[in-house]
């Protein structure tokens, strides 16, 4: 008989404080890096998105009765993200196999290491082990020497478990009279680092690289939203629309949008709150912990760190990667909603680990 792990079988919602045993613990841990499910007033104007529009919205995009609040969420987050047009679906997962399943016709897939599964058509993408700058120096080469000229490349943004910044210079050197489609997951690194922003460089691609870029994301991490977003041009946008994951899906909780829309300046408060809290981490964080710049995950690389932080009240995410048999990710999260006194606390901590 399997036993069970009281900590995946929670009755609250994974805030600031998690209550395990009857005693409470300090949470560093989850991906609700802006802290939106607990804030208060987020949570108000969501509720004002209910009494607007009810709990769901099962018609698809396709048929001819809409609430007009989803082309308005689509061209507010086009415009905060710098990009043409926006295309909004229920959730992370279906937006990236919408995007795959779309872009396989446009040319020949080439996968990054560690692209999320969400993106995989079918299986595992590789199991090749390569450094991200070699895979992207192999990439160009293969492109600009390939008879072919069209292509579809997959990435993260980022690696968000383990803290690693990747870097896209390479593909400036790819041959102008190729296609290239590149299209980068980006779930938990948009509008963290910095509001209304995506992770990467999103001008640099666009004028200096020449590819077609098109952001997929999960917006159920930092922006506190259950749904999944399309960043692209009209063109791509189009394109994507004419998917029966989009025309026949049901989409995301209207209210969810209307809180996505006109919850923007307490988004905002929330990213200043936490880069203050980031800021004071990277200020004080010691040998053994990784971290990027200006991101609110932080890893320790000790074993006995999970076991050792919960004896002082704290509780971290921890788990095996990125095979069950490898020894935990110790993943500490810096959320907006951690106090001055809950940054001193976790100072202190750190120095016993």
């Amino acid at each position: 008989m399997k036993i069970m792990n009281p900590l995946q079988q929670l009755n609250q919602p994974t805030g600031r404080f998690i209550h395990h045993n009857d005693r409470p613990y300090l949470f560093f841990g989850g991906t609700a890096y802006l802290s939106l499910l607990v804030e208060p007033n987020y949570i108000d104007i969501y509720k004002e998105g209910i009494d607007r529009y009810g709990l769901n919205n099962g018609t698809s995009r396709s048929n001819n009765i809409q609430l007009g609040i989803y082309a308005e969420a689509e061209a507010n987050m086009a415009a905060r993200f710098g990009f043409e047009e926006a295309t909004l679906l229920s959730s992370g997962y279906l937006a990236a196999q919408l995007a795959v399943r779309q872009l396989q016709a446009k040319g020949e897939m080439i996968y990054a290491p560690g692209t999320h599964p969400a993106l995989w058509l079918n299986g595992a993408t590789t199991t090749e082990e390569k450094t991200f700058e070699d895979w992207a120096q192999d990439t160009v080469s293969y492109i600009n020497r390939s008879s072919a000229n069209s292509f579809v490349v997959i990435a993260n943004s980022m690696d968000n478990l383990r803290p690693t910044q990747y870097d896209f210079s390479a593909f400036r050197e790819i041959d102008s009279r190729n296609k290239v489609y590149l299209l980068l997951d980006d779930s938990h690194g948009i509008g963290v680092r910095e509001a209304n922003r995506c992770f990467v460089d999103i001008r640099d691609i666009q004028e200096n690289m020449p590819v077609e870029l098109i952001v997929v994301a999960s917006l159920a991490k930092g922006m506190g939203t259950d749904a999944g977003i399309l960043l692209s041009s009209k063109e791509m946008a189009s394109f994507f629309k004419q998917s029966p994951f989009f025309m026949g899906a049901s989409p995301a909780s209207p209210a969810a949008m209307y809180a996505l829309v006109y919850g923007e300046a307490i988004y905002k408060a929330q990213v200043e709150k936490m880069q203050k809290n980031v800021t004071y981490m990277q200020e004080n964080v010691g040998e053994g912990i990784n971290h990027i710049d200006r991101f609110p995950v932080f890893t320790v690389n000790k074993l006995g760190a999970f076991e050792k932080l919960l004896a002082k009240e704290i509780l971290i995410s921890s788990f095996p990667y990125p095979l069950p048999t490898d020894q935990p990710l110790n993943r500490i999260v810096v959320a907006a909603h951690h106090t001055e006194n809950d940054m001193n606390v976790l100072k202190t901590a750190l120095l016993s680990v």
